[in-house]
């Protein structure tokens, strides 16, 4: 979960019941990496909105982006507003559900050309969220974060506005994870392939496996005081798995093991096949 902090920028926007946190699926952060890598040359940042739902405990869900082409300079920021609201209306024809809930920027952190965006989407959708992604790498990774906006008034003049960080929930399966923790470096010296993917998977579950016994071992100890709710998580994760011996899970997971080996191994085949068969193409050409 993120911490908490507060920027000021002057601005009239408003806001009221704001949301409590934010959950972002994966999907929106490599949408956000390729957009900003895809940006014109004179870009410094990429900008875009956010659709998702708002779900009834206060968090919004973000499910899906696309990039807005603006421009701006210290003091003006110009919208392609018509542009904006002609990819709402073809996302409207083809997921309904999927609602402006706020907008992203590329950058560290939020600057003074961001409240007057925020201004902007505050008319489009109530109590918008603001989602940051340093694309350059500014702290050695990619830092995201999330924001809120609220107004600082002095009876009736508005005198800034407040960007307060709120929790941000990142939801990955393990491939989306895997990608997302090599999109976090700024250097890698190669991809993994399936089976170190694999590898890097099973390690990182026998470490939360481990994890969970050490919890359960201080709880029954009394080193720790129980909490219903994680206990209720672990009881139904357990009830999730099917009842197999050691044996029969063991064979299962080789069977599946093979299955994967045999079509690697098929594929390698079939590309080397049709490699010979160009060659031969080409030599036939060629004579």
């Amino acid at each position: 979960m993120a911490t908490s902090s507060a920027l000021l920028f002057p601005s009239p926007s408003s806001a009221s019941s704001p949301p409590s946190s934010a959950r972002v699926e994966a999907v929106v952060l490599f949408n956000v990496c390729d957009s900003y890598v895809r940006r014109p040359d004179q870009a410094d940042r990429v900008i875009g909105t956010l659709l998702g739902s708002l779900l009834p405990d206060g968090t919004v869900h973000v499910r899906n982006s696309y990039v807005v082409p603006h421009s701006e300079s210290a003091d003006q920021v110009a919208i392609d507003i018509d542009y904006h609201h002609n990819m709402y209306a073809s996302h409207q024809k083809v997921n309904p559900k999927e609602v402006i809930v706020g907008w992203f920027s590329t950058g560290f952190g939020v600057s003074g050309g961001s409240t007057l965006i925020h201004e902007f989407y505050s008319r489009e959708v109530q109590n918008p969220i603001h989602l940051t992604v340093d694309t350059g790498f500014t702290r050695g990774e990619a830092s995201i974060k999330a924001y809120i906006s609220s107004n600082l008034s002095l009876g009736d003049r508005h005198l800034a506005a407040q960007f307060q960080e709120i929790p941000l929930d990142l939801r990955m399966i393990e491939a989306e994870k895997a990608g997302f923790e090599i999109l976090k470096s700024t250097m890698v010296e190669k991809l993994p392939n399936d089976l170190e993917g694999m590898e890097s998977s099973m390690e990182k579950l026998y470490i939360l496996i481990d994890e969970i016994y050490k919890y359960v071992d201080d709880v029954v100890e009394g080193r720790v005081a129980p909490d219903n709710r994680i206990g209720r998580f672990i009881s139904d994760s357990v009830a999730s798995m099917p009842k197999l011996s050691p044996a029969a899970f063991d064979k299962l997971f080789n069977d599946k093991i093979q299955d994967n080996l045999a079509l690697v191994y098929l594929s390698s085949i079939t590309r080397t096949q049709i490699t010979i068969a160009e060659k031969l193409n080409t030599a036939a050409q060629v004579l």
